[in-house]
């Protein structure tokens, strides 16, 4: 599947947000923001495994090395990941759409069946992404209805290949345009 941007002949929807919005309707506008899909992971000082699927993931710095992503303060991972002290950033290809969806969905333990290896602080790296940032918690803050993670990128690894990315609520794959 590829992701195609087209006009519509639709009027664009204007929203309100001074006062109380749709959280539907602002979640629909910023879906019309392709971004790739990333699993963050983390191993808190305890040893548990947290994961999570994520497309809240940016750069922040080169010097020094910052990433950032965001997540929700309800979320039950939070606890694991603001314990750790670390986390990994695992940058998703195009073949792994399956993956995606299963750190999207809740259960007990994400990493059962999973094939992973230990990276800094024993942060899950999954194997097939297309880079996996490692990183030490630099900064934690709280923004609105998430709490956003700093990280200090402490190692990298990357490869060529093609990235999952995700528009609209559908997964796909860029398309190079032509001149």
């Amino acid at each position: 599947m590829s992701v195609s941007i087209t006009a519509s002949p639709a009027e664009p929807v204007r929203i309100d947000c001074t006062g109380s919005s749709d959280p539907r309707a602002l979640r629909q506008a910023l879906g019309r923001f392709a971004t790739g899909i990333t699993v963050i992971t983390t191993c808190t000082k305890t040893g548990k495994l947290e994961g999570m699927t994520a497309n809240s993931f940016s750069s922040v710095s080169l010097d020094p090395p910052l990433v950032l992503w965001s997540l929700r303060r309800q979320a039950p991972s939070l606890a694991g990941f603001l314990e750790a002290g670390c986390f990994a950033v695992n940058i998703l290809s195009a073949e792994q759409g399956a993956t995606s969806r299963h750190f999207a969905t809740p259960v007990a333990d994400k990493f059962e069946g999973v094939d992973w290896e230990p990276g800094h602080g024993g942060c899950p790296l999954l194997p097939g992404c297309l880079a996996s940032f490692e990183c030490d918690t630099d900064q934690v803050v709280e923004a609105g209805d998430h709490v956003i993670l700093i990280g200090r990128i402490r190692h990298v690894t990357h490869q060529d290949g093609t990235p999952l990315v995700f528009h609209g609520g559908q997964y796909g794959v860029p398309v190079a345009l032509t001149a």
